[in-house]
């Protein structure tokens, strides 16, 4: 946003923490100094959190899940809830992580009160391990 008027404000940090940041963070992703790097971070906090407050607005996510295909009917229950939120899924990526374990990232696009809707059906599902939701964009 390079119009935008820039504020000078000040933090009270542990050394510690503020050391960790530069050194794991702020290098690693080459930003440019250590205020774009506070800037990027803010901007990703607020995208990911807004589309939680505004149920029409229109955002592209991806779900991750991380299931148990052994578990009776597990799969059903997926291949269900995908069916069930089709006109928002893009797509969705199968991978096997072990013998037992398969992570499945789920694209979507859509309204966040029917991503919303999809995430919620896939926590009632009993046997998904691990479920992230990331917001890749703002459309």
């Amino acid at each position: 946003m390079p119009n935008d008027k820039l504020t000078r404000f000040s933090i009270t940090i542990p050394e510690d923490l503020l050391r960790e940041f530069e050194q794991n963070y702020y290098s690693d992703h080459k930003r440019e100094n250590r205020s774009e790097a506070i800037r990027f971070l803010m901007r990703e906090y607020i995208s990911g959190e807004r589309w939680k407050l505004d149920d029409d607005k229109e955002i592209c996510a991806t779900v991750t899940i991380i299931y148990d295909h052994h578990l009776p009917g597990l799969s059903c229950k997926l291949t269900a809830a995908q069916h069930d939120s089709g006109d928002v899924i893009i797509c969705s990526t199968h991978v096997h992580l072990s013998h037992f374990s398969c992570l499945e990232c789920i694209i979507t696009k859509g309204q966040a009160s029917d991503i919303k809707k999809f995430i919620e059906a896939l926590k009632d599902i009993r046997g998904i391990k691990s479920l992230n939701v990331n917001i890749t964009a703002e459309v």
